[in-house]
């Protein structure tokens, strides 16, 4: 299931592309020309929350967007594992050989994942926000706690709930982004947190950073949760060519609190790892 009929999708100059995978249709955007960069949104938001980033970047690059499972406006159940499959997929259906990704909070499990599955194809990596990723369960998100609470009173009495979590609260007052938020919230259909294994496939299995041999950005908000801010530092220790960058005055959604300095940070080591030009 899907919410995305029950809250539009505003008109942008992009284009809708839909992909079916074993009879689950995820929703898709490609735009720009130039390397072409995956972006990999987080838990209960979709490929809108990358607006800034595509307006910012698509003169350079080819910008690849996708809804995860269960997330916008695609089908089906999400887990890093089926994340990465559908990565490795979605590259196969555009004839994709050489990418960057960049994966946010939850996302940076599947991307990383693909990472290690397809080393050959990633030239570069952008993680932002990461949860723990040694822990079986993320203790800033009580999984279990939220799949309850679907089931006693609905999708609704959830969504309400997780707009006020820390981890969804914008610091910035722009309206439109505040309201971006908001619909990205109300389009997701919960899919996961109604299946009996949610808390399990939520998390999935631990990841090596170890193995990942593309250089990796880590990027965290200043004010960010401190287990967040720890798990960024934790994760550019372990990875073994990266570095970290704090953006200063922005929570866990730094690409919205300050989209300027995110996306010239994203820009830079783009392009030091990637070039200017490249496949389109």
């Amino acid at each position: 299931m899907t919410a995305c009929a029950q809250v539009p999708v505003p008109p942008t100059h992009a284009t809708d592309n839909f992909l079916s995978i074993n009879g689950t249709r995820l929703r898709y955007r490609d735009e720009g020309r130039g390397p072409v960069v995956l972006l990999v949104h987080g838990w209960t938001l979709d490929l809108e929350m990358w607006d800034p980033q595509v307006s910012a970047l698509r003169a350079t690059f080819r910008l690849i967007r996708l809804d995860r499972r269960g997330h916008g406006c695609s089908g089906g159940t999400s887990t890093p594992e089926r994340d990465s499959e559908d990565l490795d997929r979605l590259c196969n259906h555009l004839g994709l050989t050489r990418v960057a990704l960049i994966g946010m909070s939850q996302g940076v499990r599947g991307v990383l994942r693909f990472a290690c599955a397809a080393p050959r194809r990633v030239s570069a990596v952008i993680l932002d926000g990461p949860p723990a990723l040694d822990s079986e369960s993320d203790p800033e998100v009580p999984v279990q706690q939220y799949a309850a609470l679907v089931h006693a009173h609905g999708i609704a009495a959830f969504r309400r709930k997780w707009a006020g979590h820390r981890l969804m609260q914008l610091r910035t007052r722009d309206p439109a982004r505040r309201a971006l938020v908001a619909a990205m919230i109300e389009r997701y259909a919960g899919n996961d947190l109604q299946s009996p294994a949610s808390g399990a496939e939520l998390v999935g299995g631990r990841v090596r950073p170890e193995a990942v041999a593309a250089p990796t950005l880590v990027l965290s908000g200043e004010l960010d949760l401190p287990g967040r801010r720890l798990a960024a530092r934790r994760l550019a220790a372990r990875l073994s060519d990266a570095e970290l960058a704090i953006i200063p005055g922005a929570a866990h959604l730094p690409n919205l609190d300050s989209p300027d300095v995110y996306s010239k940070l994203c820009r830079a080591f783009l392009l030091r790892h990637c070039g200017s030009r490249g496949p389109s």
